[in-house]
């Protein structure tokens, strides 16, 4: 199953180097994002609730695994690179939970960005989080396949550049749905980083990065979808009104 069966050449190992480096990036890239926002004063971290820093940390713990992993790969340290990669799914859960937690007390709390409705907001903070888990746990049965397993993993990680764009891009000016789409042209665009090394290194796209590009369209596409369900509004607003469960 592993796709380089056809290229018997080809060792992880032949170009790690590049995705550690593509892992460095995105996670730079995502913390960037969040920090400039706070040195522009857009967040008061002593008015921030706890379980927002806790969810901060979660993110960062998963940010600094995404590089830490990639380097342990890189330097052929296999033994607690897997180990490490067992014991990252309890930070995959805390996230999933956190953010879903976050998002929805956002919601009570009134501190939804007014450039998004409830309803959008809702199906953002819940699909990212869900599409990102259910990635890690594609990539993590696929992980004797290691073509197939870093792919995933970065195409995971990308979902969570959507929140760093969100912060870098004039959202008010362009509104949930263009906005929206712009920031899915931007991940798809990085993840073309990654098909085009494929292209170059293998001969073509991998399925795991197809797989990947398709997820991080596919969570925008159905955000959109949600956002527009007429169910998911009221629940929305359910929950901002205290009715729902946060």
């Amino acid at each position: 199953m592993d796709f380089t069966a056809s290229h018997p050449g080809v060792s992880y190992l032949d170009d790690q180097r590049f995705f550690t480096r593509l892992a460095i990036a995105l996670a730079a890239l995502i913390v960037a994002g969040f920090f400039q926002w706070a040195l522009r004063g857009f967040v008061d971290p002593l008015k921030t609730p706890f379980w927002v820093h806790l969810h901060g940390i979660a993110m960062l713990g998963w940010l600094a695994t995404l590089v830490l992993q990639n380097r342990l790969a890189d330097s052929g340290n296999l033994s607690l690179h897997r180990r490490l990669g067992w014991a990252s799914l309890a930070l995959v859960c805390a996230i999933v939970g956190l953010g879903i937690f976050a998002g929805r007390m956002a919601l009570t709390m009134r501190r939804v960005p007014p450039f998004f409705t409830d309803a959008y907001f809702l199906a953002l903070t819940h699909v990212e989080v869900i599409v990102f888990a259910l990635l890690v746990i594609v990539a993590v049965i696929m992980r004797q396949h290691t073509q197939w397993h870093r792919r995933l993993i970065i195409g995971a990680t990308v979902i969570f550049m959507e929140p760093a764009l969100g912060r870098l891009l004039p959202m008010p000016l362009l509104g949930q749905t263009s906005g929206g789409w712009l920031e899915a042209a931007l991940q798809v665009g990085f993840l073309g980083i990654l098909a085009r090394h494929d292209a170059t290194v293998l001969g073509r796209v991998h399925p795991g990065t197809m797989i990947a590009i398709v997820a991080v369209a596919g969570s925008h596409g159905l955000i959109q979808l949600l956002a527009a369900t007429p169910a998911v509004a009221v629940f929305a607003q359910a929950i901002a009104h205290g009715s729902g469960a946060a």
